[in-house]
């Protein structure tokens, strides 16, 4: 699976466990108490970035351990 099927699959399971979850009422951003309610622009806005940074970490993460496991797998192999 290349980087970009992977980022298609994480993408695709990271809207769907958004669909399912329950957002709150209010998301307070400021040090004052001012909320941002949810749906508004801001908290969308920084839902998307959150989410953005997540899934690039979750696909280096992932192509990561793909790469390594034939490596190990190879070296188990040699010993025996």
């Amino acid at each position: 699976m290349d980087k970009e099927q992977l980022a298609k699959m994480v993408a695709e399971k990271i809207d769907a466990a958004l669909k399912a979850s329950d957002h709150p009422k209010k998301f307070f951003i400021t040090e004052n108490g001012r909320g941002v309610v949810d749906g508004g622009d801001l908290y969308n806005a920084v839902l998307k970035d959150v989410l953005g940074v997540v899934s690039v970490a979750l696909v280096d993460i992932f192509e990561e351990l793909a790469n390594a496991a034939p490596a190990k797998a190879t070296k188990s192999a040699a010993k025996k």
